[in-house]
């Protein structure tokens, strides 16, 4: 399979003392055999490990992109190295989505790095929403964890990672356009109809203003994309959108693609991607990635027929 490669992104030096979020260790350390909590003097070698595979561990990157520059508080989570002393082999984001990296050839490696990494997620606790990552080292960590944590309401083992390093093999819809802040309330109703749609639940169900406000995020940091069309009674319409939900280490991770029901089955999701690939590589990324289920062979020719090739594969834990 074909590997994306690019260097080591910056900002990933250490900048300060470690912050009093980033000593939560309760899985005692100094073991080879163990994993520890990461300070933010660690981060250059936990982005040199992100960076063997940026597309695989793009989510993983743009968490610690962002503690490298503004602390563990700021990027929501914490990250677990392995082993526990020498230099770091792996990495594991531990945020509202647990995403280990194991860059590792070596099954008994691999699988100490998986027993590390689950005895940290164990005496933490469940406080992600997802495990999401590489195939093998998700279902293996999810393997190890299952007996523990409360059961899974999804497993999803089997889901294309696909990138594309180059222009689209098909015409962008010029109509496809970033969308602005004024727009937020046309918007957010597209993007709730897509979530509940692809996870079997609404992201506002129960209150609260965080979904909303990482829609706001990024259409601020000009990450949301949507076609806009008249609906029935001539009032704009999102017909199409996708964001960029990870952007780091050269790699931006297209997420929350959706057509209107109305208007699916014209190619609308084809050209649409085209635009935000175009869009993507010009001015954000030099490669585009996302990942789908297997199952959706539609999304998947429709991926192929933009230029997008399959590059690995990913699964995800829902909880």
């Amino acid at each position: 399979m074909a590997r994306w490669r690019t260097p080591v992104p910056a900002g990933a030096r250490p900048d300060g003392p470690p912050q009093p979020d980033e000593q939560d260790n309760r899985v005692p350390d100094g073991r080879p055999d163990a994993a520890r909590a990461l300070t933010r003097a660690d981060l250059a070698q936990a982005l040199a490990v992100c960076a063997v595979d940026p597309v695989s561990s793009v989510l993983a990157t743009a968490r610690l992109e962002i503690a490298a520059r503004a602390g563990f508080g700021a990027a929501a989570g914490q990250a677990w190295g392995f082993p526990g002393v020498g230099r770091l082999e792996a990495v594991c984001w531990a945020g509202a989505n647990l995403v280990p990296v194991i860059p590792l050839a070596d099954p008994g490696r691999r699988a100490q790095a998986v027993a590390a990494f689950a005895e940290m997620a164990r005496v933490h606790g469940r406080r992600s929403s997802s495990i999401v990552g590489e195939q093998c080292a998700a279902l293996a960590l999810w393997e190890q964890l299952s007996p523990h944590w409360p059961p899974a309401r999804d497993v999803r083992a089997d889901q294309p990672s696909m990138a594309i390093g180059t222009a689209p093999a098909l015409a962008p819809e010029p109509t496809v356009r970033r969308s602005v802040p004024a727009e937020l309330g046309l918007v957010l109703p597209a993007c709730v109809r897509m979530f509940t749609e692809e996870v079997g639940y609404s992201p506002v169900a129960t209150g609260g203003s965080a979904y909303a406000e990482r829609v706001r995020s990024l259409i601020t940091e000009g990450r949301s994309f949507i076609r806009v069309v008249p609906d029935v009674g001539g009032q704009p319409a999102v017909a199409f959108k996708a964001e960029l939900g990870a952007v780091a280490g050269g790699v931006a991770q297209v997420q929350g693609v959706w057509v209107e029901p109305a208007f699916r089955g014209r190619g609308w999701s084809e050209s649409g991607m085209a635009a935000v690939v175009a869009a993507t590589r010009a001015s954000i990324a030099p490669v585009v990635s996302l990942y789908v289920n297997a199952y959706n062979e539609r999304a998947v020719a429709a991926y192929r027929r933009v230029g997008f090739e399959q590059v690995g594969t990913f699964a995800t834990v829902l909880f």
